[in-house]
């Protein structure tokens, strides 16, 4: 029978500083073995070597007693066989993973077992082999049971012919690796960003499949921005078993706040509260270590002491807020609703504007919609975005995050190159058939096909007696842009708080010139903000106060 893994009851838990797993069947004898192991092991690194029973936290031999002492030594079967542990920087978290995997080596009773730690990054690889191998050192029994094999980062058990390989993030050498034994990822959120990242850890997994004592864990800090990728969808997971939304054979252990209380500035911001989320407090760091280190973040940028925030205390960034940020990015995320359907938006609304700004194969082509709501006047904002599977190979670093879109529902990777186009025209035209459509603005550069298209199903240039209208861009944009920033500073503009354009707005950056701003695609690098330069447009015309008669004639009024 599968063990119930949820900790419903996790924020009381974390306020009184109790533990984070739930009262489980253990295996006594397996878990106490495992950690008196564990507790032998000594740092190398540090004055005076102390052993781990000292300098781990009781935390940490927590999870060491759950993982292993959910092995049932008659069957061989492992009940808890992933572990997901989102703990702050500082707390231990590299060298108590790399030494729980020395711990696996050391107990293991299968012949030839694969054990496996993989790092993000070359340094943090360093880092765990320097600590395994520092520990072996210090310890003459295991330097006679264990040949370290430097040059590979490799440790072999001289008697169960079992192996640790310390290994970096490589999806080429981890494709098709049996793990007999156990695997740990250490900082999944940077590991996440790589190429075939989802994949690499999908084959891992069915590389377990013939092993039924073989393990996962992850152990990671939060990330520097919004989540993604298969770092977004294992913590998803973590937190619906911990919740008891879901089950699983996966142990959560999350040092986090609320939801609520993360997006509170003054409670994260607090270092009362702290203790909560450093469960290594008084070992490997402070509070008062902490405090002079955010105080510093502090001194230097907004962008600074967020990020800060995000390693060390483990706070979710929805929005990466740096110092040449936008300024409606402050109010974007407060302004978030339901999600809503664009005919939800059409019904609500008196009158409608259309943005649309275009790029290159690599690029997206992004789209929005706004509506003035009736009787309120205020504002409603639908983006979607199209692109080429193209851009999934040209930008490897974003390719993961787009495809989080995707799932979304927000972005649409099309077929064939036409198909994006002809799809605008096809939502275009059915806003025209509303009635309320006043007029669409665009980039002229890089329209491609999407002037034929919308012809297909006629709608034509102002030129041609049609609403197509062309946007002049940077510095003439300068209103559109006070404009949404003061509409979301008042909340006279809400949207459906889709992923795709916090992200958008989070790399919009500004660039001022005398009296005007400007945001651009150039401003803001190759950083994408396709949607939110639609938006732009989409406001250039609503500002002006369309009548619901459209064309070129209210074009010529308003604009007058």
């Amino acid at each position: 029978m599968a063990w119930n893994l949820s900790c419903p009851s996790w924020e009381a838990k974390l306020r009184a500083g109790k533990s984070l797993i739930p009262d489980l069947p253990l295996f006594k004898a397996e878990g106490d073995r495992a950690v008196a192991v564990f507790n032998k092991l000594r740092l190398a690194d540090v004055p005076g070597t102390p052993a781990m029973a000292d300098a781990a936290g009781e935390w940490f031999r927590e999870i060491v007693r759950a993982l292993f002492g959910s092995l049932d030594p008659a069957t061989q079967v492992r009940a808890i066989r992933e572990v997901f542990t989102l703990v702050p920087k500082k707390n231990n978290k590299t060298t108590g993973g790399a030494l729980l995997m020395l711990t696996a080596l050391l107990i293991n009773r299968r012949p030839n077992a694969e054990f496996f730690f993989v790092a993000p990054v070359h340094d943090t690889a360093e880092i765990a082999f320097s600590a395994v191998a520092g520990a072996i050192a210090l310890d003459p029994v295991l330097g006679k049971k264990l040949h370290v094999r430097d040059h590979l980062k490799r440790i072999v058990h001289r008697e169960s012919g079992a192996e640790l390989a310390i290994l970096t993030f490589d999806p080429s050498v981890l494709t098709g690796q049996k793990v007999s034994g156990g695997v740990l990822i250490d900082e999944l959120h940077v590991v996440a960003k790589a190429n075939k990242a989802a994949s690499s850890i999908r084959q891992l997994r069915g590389g377990m499949l013939p092993f039924p004592e073989a393990f996962m864990m992850f152990i990671t800090t939060q990330s520097e921005e919004a989540p993604s990728g298969v770092f977004k969808a294992e913590l998803q997971k973590a937190r619906a078993i911990r919740d008891g939304t879901r089950e699983g054979v996966m142990l959560p252990v999350l040092f986090e706040w609320s939801p609520t209380q993360q997006k509170d500035a003054a409670f994260w911001r607090d270092p009362k509260h702290w203790h909560m989320v450093t469960p290594n407090a008084g070992r490997s760091i402070t509070i008062e270590r902490l405090i002079e280190e955010f105080d510093t973040a502090q001194a230097t940028s907004e962008e600074e002491s967020r990020s800060w925030a995000s390693q060390h205390l483990n706070v979710e960034i929805g929005l990466a807020l740096h110092s040449d940020r936008w300024a409606g990015a402050d109010y974007w995320e407060q302004q978030a609703r339901s999600a809503f359907t664009l005919d939800e938006l059409i019904a609500l609304c008196e009158v409608l504007t259309v943005g649309i700004d275009g790029g290159g194969h690599d690029d997206l082509l992004g789209f929005c919609v706004i509506g003035r709501v009736t009787g309120t006047r205020n504002w409603m904002v639908w983006t979607h975005a199209w692109a080429h599977p193209d851009v999934l190979i040209r930008r490897k670093s974003e390719a993961e995050r787009l495809l989080d879109f995707v799932r979304e529902g927000t972005l649409t990777i099309t077929e064939e190159h036409k198909d994006d186009v002809i799809e605008v025209a096809s939502i275009v035209a059915h806003i025209e058939a509303s009635g309320k459509l006043n007029l669409i603005g665009v980039d002229a550069a890089g329209l491609g096909g999407l002037l034929d298209a919308l012809g297909e199903v006629g709608i034509l240039p102002v030129d041609a007696g049609g609403k197509i209208v062309a946007i002049k861009q940077g510095g003439w944009l300068n209103g559109a842009i006070l404009t949404l920033e003061r509409k979301l500073a008042e909340g006279g503009l809400i949207h459906g708080g889709q992923l795709l354009m916090n992200w958008c707005v989070s790399n919009a950056k500004i660039e001022a010139k005398g009296m005007t701003v400007s945001i651009t695609k150039q401003t803001s690098g190759r950083a994408k903000i396709d949607p939110l330069s639609a938006m732009l447009d989409a406001a250039e015309l609503m500002l002006r106060n369309p009548v619901v008669q459209c064309g070129i004639d209210s074009w010529l009024r308003s604009a007058a």
